[in-house]
């Protein structure tokens, strides 16, 4: 018999294990943090409720197409600010205030230029550069090939790359 996500004892173990992770995609497609811890758990009682239907060694794929689904339910054409990495700040102890301000001011300009990527190049992006998971993760989870993740993250890169050319007036 094989086990199931019915048992109380591997639900559990997938939620401690992919709970956080399923958060912080959502995070990175609706740019709310609220939004997107709300969205995990009703991914996560979606996954309850389906328990029975839901193989153990796909559960993390059937969260991830939930939560997908979800997200474009609750979101659909809307267009939100990115508030990216929270506690990030520049150290504040006697510091120039001067280097201090332009330090605040990049770190701004980064968030806003990866807000501004188009979403699969951000979501790729974030993925990669945040949750530190593989292209190849990254493909299974987004449903695409990894050439796919491997192009979005290039372009990503190349825009940041265009843009940060801009930034050199913050001489930080």
């Amino acid at each position: 018999m094989t086990e199931s996500i019915c048992e109380e004892e591997n639900y559990n173990t997938v939620y401690r294990r992919d709970a956080e992770k399923l958060r912080n995609y959502l995070y990175y497609q609706c740019k709310d943090l609220e939004l997107a811890e709300d969205l995990t758990q009703e991914a996560f009682i979606r996954l309850w409720n389906k328990c029975k239907e839901v193989i153990l060694a796909k559960v993390t794929g059937f969260l991830y197409t939930v939560a997908r689904n979800l997200f474009l339910d609750q979101t659909r054409k809307e267009k939100l600010v990115l508030r990216f990495v929270k506690g990030q700040t520049p150290p504040i102890d006697k510091e120039d205030p001067h280097y201090l301000l332009r330090t605040e001011e990049f770190r701004a300009q980064i968030e806003r230029s990866i807000s501004n990527l188009p979403d699969g190049q951000r979501e790729v992006f974030l993925m990669n550069r945040i949750d530190k998971r593989t292209y190849k993760e990254i493909a299974e989870l987004l449903q695409i090939s990894q050439t796919a993740v491997e192009k979005r993250m290039g372009k990503a890169l190349l825009r940041l790359r265009d843009n940060i050319k801009e930034f050199k007036t913050y001489n930080i």
